[in-house]
C-alpha cells in the first residue's frame, strides 16, 4: 500500500506543471506613449519566459507606488519590477524590497538611491547621452547660433534634470548659442503646445527648441503651425516613438533621439529572472542612446512599434 500511494505521488510530481513564478509590475503611468511601449515589452518578455506578471499604474502618485510595492511584497510575487514616480521616492521602495528579501528592478526612470545594494538593478539608459546627442546635433543645423529654449519633463525625474543640464552644457560650448528659456512641460503633448504658444504669443525670440522628448516636442511643432512665426525654428525630441519618428519624416522634427523602450522592458525581465535564479547581476543595465535624423530614421521605424 505504502508502494503504490507513493508512485501515485512521484506520478503527480511529474505531471503537474511547476507554478509560474510571478512578478509585479508597478508603472508610473499607463498613459504615456513610451512607457505604454516599455509595459508591452515587459508583458511580451514574461510570457516568453513563462513568467506570470501582475501590472498596475502609480498614475503618477508615489503613495499609491508605494501601495502597489506593499501589495506585492504582502502577495509574495517573486521578484518587483518598477517605473518610479518619482526619482525621490526610490530608497523607501528599495527598502521594503530590501526586507522582504525580494529582487527589484528599477527601469527607465534612474532611483535616487545613492548606491544599489545587491539583489537591486537600475536598466536604463545614461542620460548623459541624450541631451548632448539632440543638442549637438540642433546647433550644427543651425550652424552653431541661435537662441534656444528647453522644454523640460517631470522636474521630479532625475532623467529630465539631466537631459536639460546636457542641453545647457553643449550650447555653453558655442559662443553664438544661449539658452534662454527654460520651463517644464511634463513630457505631455498638450503642454508643451500650450508651453510654446505661450512663448511666441509674449514674442520670445527662439530659434531651437530642445525638448526633454518626443511629446512634448510633437506639441512644441503643432504650436509652431498654428502660430506661423515669419523664422523656421529647429525643433527636437527625445525618445524616438512612432509618432516621434513620423514627425521627423514630415520634417516638423529636426532630429530625436532614439531611446530603446523594448530594450529596457525586456532586459528588466530578464534581469528579474535571473535574480530569481539567484544569479550576479550588474548593478546598472545600460541600454545606448542614438541619434536619429531623416537620414537613418528608417532603421529605426520598427524598433518602439
Amino acid at each position: 500500500m505504502k508502494k503504490h500511494a507513493w508512485a501515485l505521488l512521484c506520478l503527480l510530481s511529474l505531471s503537474t506543471p511547476a507554478l509560474a513564478e510571478k512578478i509585479g509590475v508597478s508603472m508610473a503611468y499607463f498613459d504615456q506613449n513610451f512607457l505604454t511601449i516599455i509595459r508591452q515589452s515587459i508583458e511580451k518578455e514574461a510570457k516568453v519566459r513563462q513568467l506570470e506578471a501582475q501590472f498596475e499604474d502609480a498614475r503618477g502618485d508615489v503613495g499609491r507606488q508605494t501601495d502597489q510595492v506593499q501589495s506585492f511584497i504582502s502577495a509574495g510575487v517573486d521578484a518587483i519590477i518598477v517605473d518610479p514616480v518619482d526619482s525621490a521616492s526610490t530608497p523607501a521602495l528599495t527598502k521594503l524590497a530590501q526586507q522582504a528579501h525580494i529582487p527589484l528592478v528599477y527601469v527607465n526612470r534612474s532611483p535616487g538611491d545613492k548606491t544599489l545594494p545587491p539583489g537591486v538593478v537600475f536598466v536604463g539608459s545614461d542620460e548623459r547621452e541624450s541631451g548632448t546627442l539632440q543638442m549637438e546635433a540642433l546647433a550644427k543645423q543651425a550652424g552653431y547660433r541661435g537662441n534656444v529654449a528647453i522644454m523640460i519633463g517631470n522636474l521630479s525625474d532625475a532623467g529630465a534634470l539631466q537631459r536639460t543640464k546636457d542641453v545647457e552644457q553643449v550650447v555653453a560650448k558655442y559662443p553664438n548659442m544661449k539658452v534662454v528659456l527654460k520651463q517644464t512641460a511634463n513630457y505631455a503633448r498638450n503642454e508643451g503646445m500650450d508651453l510654446m504658444l505661450n512663448w511666441l504669443s509674449n514674442g520670445e525670440d527662439i530659434d531651437i527648441v530642445a525638448a526633454n522628448n518626443d511629446e512634448m516636442a510633437i506639441g512644441a511643432t503643432m504650436a509652431i503651425a498654428q502660430a506661423k512665426p515669419k523664422k523656421t525654428i529647429l525643433v527636437g525630441g527625445i525618445d524616438a516613438t512612432p509618432d516621434g519618428l513620423k514627425a521627423l519624416a514630415s520634417g516638423k522634427l529636426a532630429v530625436t533621439v532614439f531611446q530603446d523602450a523594448v530594450g529596457q522592458g525586456k532586459k528588466s525581465v530578464e534581469v528579474a529572472q535571473q535574480m530569481i535564479k539567484g544569479q550576479k547581476v550588474d548593478s546598472h543595465q545600460w541600454i545606448p542612446f542614438e541619434l536619429v535624423t531623416k537620414q537613418n530614421m528608417q532603421h529605426y521605424s520598427n524598433k518602439n512599434p
